[in-house]
Parts: structure tokens; C-alpha cells; sequence
């Protein structure tokens, strides 16, 4: 019963927070807040663990938000006009777009292998189901009150 309650309660909030957010300004704060309280839960570390863990964890998210930043400048901007580029600019453009995905997945096993170094093998896991169900639940959540909204508009 306490487990089921540990588990209910960060995706409660969670729901909470993106019911909330879709009404105005997003706060990504809040959501990075949620996110941290869900992961978390599920890894249930111990001090030591959580104490070597999270600045890796945090490590990782600040280069993740660097490569979104870096996608968007160099390269999104650049597909928004495709059709203006030659062949040779669009060659370019799809080498850039390979060696930040190469460069992304890079990033990625780095972070795994040095997480599993921190915390088990299992906890590692965890961790990327859990990521991977939090983002999930939030584009469940948006989806249903984008629902919610566009058929009240009608």
C-alpha cells in the first residue's frame, strides 16, 4: 500500500503541474522540480549514492539543454529555408546535423557508464525507464488538455 502511494504521489503532482502550466506560461522549473521528486522516487538512493549521483545527472542535463541550444542556432534555422540552399550548403548541413547527433550519443554513453560506475547496474536502468516515463506522462498530460481546450473552442 505505502509502495503504491510512493509511486501515486510524484505522478499526481506531476499531473498537477502540467494541468496547471498548459493555462499559461510554462514553468520549467517547476517541471525540472517534478522530474527530480519522480526520479527519485523511483531510484530510491541511498545518501552516499545520491550524493555522487545527482551532479553527474545534473552534469548531463546542463549538456543536453547545451545541445538543444546548439541544434537550434546551427541548424533549425537553416531547415526553415531549405529550399533556399544549394546542394553543396545542404550537404554541409547534413554532415553538421550527423556529427552533433554522433556527438549527442557520445555525450549519452558517457553519462551512462558513469552513472552505473555510481549507482547499480539495475538503478541505471531504472533511471533511463524512468526519464523516458516522465516524458511520457507529460505528453500524455499535454495531449489530454490540448484536447480538453480545442474542444471547448468549438
Amino acid at each position: 500500500m505505502i509502495k503504491k502511494i510512493r509511486i501515486v504521489l510524484p505522478v499526481f503532482w506531476l499531473m498537477t503541474l502540467v494541468a496547471s502550466n498548459a493555462q499559461g506560461k510554462h514553468d520549467w522549473d517547476k517541471i525540472k522540480s517534478y522530474k527530480i521528486a519522480f526520479i527519485t522516487e523511483r531510484l530510491t538512493l541511498s545518501p552516499k549514492e545520491a550524493q555522487d549521483f545527482w551532479p553527474l545527472y545534473n552534469e548531463y542535463e546542463a549538456q543536453k539543454i547545451e545541445f538543444h541550444k546548439k541544434e537550434h542556432q546551427e541548424i533549425k534555422d537553416k531547415i526553415k529555408n531549405l529550399d533556399a540552399l544549394s546542394s553543396k550548403e545542404a550537404d554541409a548541413l547534413l554532415n553538421q546535423m550527423k556529427k552533433l547527433e554522433e556527438e549527442k550519443h557520445r555525450a549519452h554513453k558517457a553519462y551512462v557508464e558513469r552513472v552505473s560506475n555510481t549507482i547499480s547496474a539495475k538503478k541505471t536502468i531504472i533511471l533511463l525507464q524512468s526519464e523516458e516515463a516522465f516524458k511520457r506522462q507529460l505528453i500524455r498530460q499535454y495531449r489530454k488538455k490540448r484536447g480538453e481546450d480545442s474542444g471547448a473552442d468549438n
